[in-house]
């Protein structure tokens, strides 16, 4: 049963990570539009999830989050050619 259960938890994990990827992408296209920049848009985005994670989470875990995110840029896992949503 326990396999059941940490199945059913990723299926929900990644139904919230496509929904926040969905309305973060909105959020984006709104900014664009309104002839915002890429890079305030993507500068506000970040400076919102690190200030967020803090609040809630506490400087360990948005040091670990940011180290996890630039291991992921070297690694060249954001390059346009493999974009996964």
């Amino acid at each position: 049963m326990e396999h059941g259960f940490n199945d059913l938890d990723a299926l929900v994990r990644e139904e919230k990570r496509l929904t926040a990827v969905e309305n973060h992408s909105e959020a984006w296209a709104e900014g664009l539009s309104a002839g915002i920049e890429p890079e305030i848009i993507a500068e506000a985005a970040l400076t919102t999830a690190i200030e967020e994670l803090l609040r809630a989470s506490g400087e360990p875990a948005a040091l670990a989050l940011i180290e996890r995110m630039r291991e992921r840029v070297v690694a060249g896992e954001f390059a346009p050619e493999q974009s996964r949503h």
